[in-house]
C-alpha cells in the first residue's frame, strides 16, 4: 500500500465538507483536476470508494464517513503541531487563517492586513469572510485560527478578547436630512431594511428597535450593507449600519446619516480563538494590531472606545 498523504486528507476533507469538487478545489487553492487526482489516488491506495459522485452533488460512502472523522483528527493534530512550532519561534509567522464577519471585513480588513505586513512580514494571513455561525463552527473544528466578530459569542471552548465598541447610525433618504432622528419605537412604523437571516447585525438592529420590529410586513431583507444603502438612496426605506461602513457605503448613494439619542445602539467588536491554541501569545499580539486598526478608524471619525478602555 502506498503512503497516505496529508494533502490527500486535506483535499478529501474539503470535498466532504463542501460536497462539491469545484468549490473544494477553490477552497484548497488548487485546480479541480489536481484535486480529483489526489482523491482518486487516496481511494486506490485504500482500495475502497470514499465518494459517490452524482450529477448534482457528492455524497460520502459508509467508509467515507468513517474516514472523514479520522482524517479530521489527523489534520487537527498536524495543525496543533505547526501552531506549537510557530509559538516556540516567537513573533507571529506562517499561515494565519482568520475569519471576519461581512459587516466588518470590507472596512477593517484592509487596514489590518497592511499593519500585519509591516509588523510581521513572515505572517501569511488567509482571510475568510462569512457569517458568525459558520465562523464559530470552523473555528471550533480547527479550520480557522481566529475570528473577528461581534461579542459575546459565549462559547466555553473559545477565548474572547474585546477590542473596541462601535455605534450604529441611521441611514435615510437625502430628503429626510433635516428631520428629527426617529426613536427606536418610531423605526418600527417605517419601512426598515435589514440584512437577511443569519447575520448577527440583523439581530442587533432588531434588538435596538424592539419587539415590534419583528413584524415581517415592515422589513425588507438585503444580502449586503451596500445593497441596503443603495435601496435607501432609491427611496425604498431606512436602515441601520455600523459606523465603520459609513465612508465606504455612503459615498455613491444619496442618503443622510444621523445618530440616535443616548443610549445609542452599539456593538462590541472582538477577536476569538480556541482556548487550546498554543499560539495564545501570538494571537494576542495580532489582536493588538486589530485593536489599533479599529481605533485608527475611530480617530478618523468612526469608532468609540468601550467603557474602561484607554488609548494604547
Amino acid at each position: 500500500m502506498k503512503n497516505l498523504t496529508l494533502r490527500q486528507f486535506r483535499y478529501f476533507e474539503a470535498v466532504a465538507r463542501l460536497r462539491h469538487f469545484g468549490r473544494a478545489a477553490e477552497d484548497c487553492a488548487v485546480t479541480q483536476p489536481a484535486l480529483s487526482m489526489q482523491i482518486k489516488e487516496l481511494e486506490e491506495t485504500l482500495g475502497v470508494a470514499l465518494l459517490e459522485r452524482t450529477a448534482r452533488q457528492v455524497q460520502l460512502t459508509g467508509f467515507g464517513e468513517v474516514l472523514l472523522a479520522h482524517a479530521r483528527k489527523v489534520l487537527r493534530a498536524v495543525d496543533e503541531i505547526e501552531s506549537m512550532a510557530r509559538a516556540a519561534a516567537g513573533d507571529p509567522s506562517g499561515a494565519l487563517r482568520i475569519g471576519v464577519i461581512p459587516t466588518i471585513a470590507p472596512y477593517l480588513l484592509p487596514a489590518i492586513i497592511a499593519r500585519l505586513q509591516v509588523l510581521y512580514p513572515d505572517l501569511q494571513p488567509w482571510p475568510r469572510e462569512t457569517i458568525t455561525p459558520r465562523l464559530l463552527e470552523e473555528l471550533i473544528d480547527g479550520r480557522l485560527d481566529a475570528a473577528i466578530l461581534a461579542l459575546p459569542v459565549s462559547e466555553p471552548a473559545l477565548t474572547e478578547v474585546p477590542l473596541f465598541t462601535e455605534r450604529f447610525v441611521l441611514v435615510r433618504p437625502l430628503a429626510d436630512a433635516g428631520r428629527p432622528t426617529p426613536s427606536p419605537q418610531n423605526l418600527t412604523e417605517m419601512r426598515l431594511l435589514l440584512l437577511e437571516e443569519g447575520h448577527c447585525f440583523r439581530d442587533q438592529a432588531l434588538s435596538f428597535c424592539g419587539p415590534a420590529a419583528a413584524r415581517p410586513r415592515e422589513i425588507l431583507d438585503g444580502s449586503t450593507l451596500s445593497t441596503l444603502v443603495q435601496m435607501v438612496g432609491a427611496g425604498i426605506g431606512v436602515t441601520l449600519i455600523p459606523e465603520m461602513a459609513v465612508p465606504v457605503e455612503t459615498r455613491s448613494a444619496p442618503v443622510a446619516i444621523s445618530r440616535f439619542r443616548d443610549p445609542q445602539p452599539a456593538r462590541s467588536i472582538g477577536m476569538v480563538w480556541r482556548r487550546s491554541n498554543p499560539q495564545e501569545t501570538q494571537l494576542r499580539q495580532i489582536a493588538g494590531v486589530v485593536r489599533a486598526a479599529g481605533l485608527a478608524l475611530r480617530d478618523a471619525g468612526g469608532l468609540v472606545h468601550p467603557p474602561g478602555w484607554r488609548r494604547g
